[in-house]
């Protein structure tokens, strides 16, 4: 069995683990009727924030890439669109596919593109957990919030992720103000690599850094992509919030803050489509946090992964003819990609 395909296989087998504790003791009858009686309006609206949630991460993605090149709009949008969905479907796949698609239309190279994506994902880290803190040491806490060692785990891990998002940030800081000097480091110990091996990984490096120009960006500039990333969020947990009222679960709408912080571990398991990571630690924060019912937390947290999935999913596919691109091609391309990974590691 290939690396990938034993990837791919553990992470089903881990999203039916998890899937097995989601559904453990479940009352099956309440579920049901949990999900027959929700609010179709509400649902909706979590569709529409769900769209408007992507809409937001292209234009904000465009901001990032802006010291790189100007990327039109519908090219940002539908490369976000196409990399999230095949991400679903293929694990890791649009963390490399959105770049490239990028990189065919416009003077920017992949690697380049790469950095950035990792910038977006240490954003968002950075707005989940700084929403976190608000909610623990800034709002009043739910009335309906359970005090216990999990609140107390829960303030721990947010400490510590938060310790190591900014060592990340600290070493990227680094890398772009001396590129030279690590590059050159790092090339020093590649001379001990083959040819084939050391000169293109030099040049991924030096293209990965010039992907890093947006930390040196003007302070309006930066500005503006902190408040995008801070509108990405606020809108998802509004999508939260939507989705709770569909499901008459009354909490504030800052509970969402603390939710997101529990779905960012959920979401981290690899497991296809988030499946399982996703459901146990959204049920995990309402019912063991904020002591909604079991089923009533289960029916909600199915409904938020299916319709905050499925239209990005949806849309995706459609998109993904535009870039004259099929799932087959996708694969093959994440399959390679991680082949190169292993042979450079």
């Amino acid at each position: 069995m290939t690396g990938h395909r034993g990837r791919l296989l553990g992470g089903a087998v881990l999203a039916v683990v998890l899937l097995f504790f989601f559904f453990r003791g479940m009352d099956w009858s309440a579920l049901g009727t949990a999900l027959r009686e929700a609010r179709l309006l509400p649902l909706l609206g979590l569709v529409v924030v769900t769209l408007g949630v992507y809409a937001a991460r292209a234009w904000r993605w465009g901001d990032l890439l802006l010291p790189l090149g100007r990327v039109p709009y519908p090219d940002l949008f539908s490369a976000t669109m196409v990399g999230f969905a095949s991400g679903l479907l293929i694990p890791r796949a649009g963390e490399l596919l959105r770049p490239w698609l990028i990189s065919r239309r416009h003077p920017i190279a992949t690697s380049a593109g790469f950095a950035t994506i990792i910038l977006e994902r240490l954003l968002d880290l950075i707005t989940v957990l700084l929403l976190f803190a608000v909610y623990l040491f800034v709002l009043p806490a739910p009335a309906a919030q359970i005090e216990g060692r999990l609140t107390e785990l829960v303030k721990l891990g947010g400490a510590l992720t938060a310790g190591v998002a900014l060592a990340v940030l600290v070493f990227l800081l680094a890398l772009h103000a001396n590129a030279e000097r690590v590059i050159g480091t790092l090339e020093k110990l590649l001379t001990r690599a083959p040819r084939w091996l050391a000169e293109p990984c030099s040049k991924i490096l030096r293209a990965f850094s010039s992907g890093l120009a947006v930390l040196r960006a003007p302070f309006p500039l930066l500005a503006r992509i902190g408040l995008e990333s801070l509108a990405v969020w606020l809108l998802i947990a509004l999508g939260f919030h939507l989705n709770h009222m569909a499901f008459g679960i009354q909490l504030p709408f800052h509970a969402n803050f603390l939710l997101m912080a529990f779905l960012v571990v959920g979401v981290a398991i690899p497991t296809p489509g988030m499946v399982g990571g996703f459901h146990a630690f959204y049920l995990l924060a309402l019912s063991d946090v904020f002591g909604v019912p079991r089923a009533t937390a289960a029916a909600a947290a199915v409904a938020a992964h299916a319709l905050s999935n499925l239209p990005v999913l949806v849309l995706g596919l459609v998109l993904l003819g535009r870039e004259g691109l099929s799932l087959s091609k996708v694969a093959g391309m994440s399959r390679q990609e991680q082949e190169l990974s292993e042979v450079r590691s």
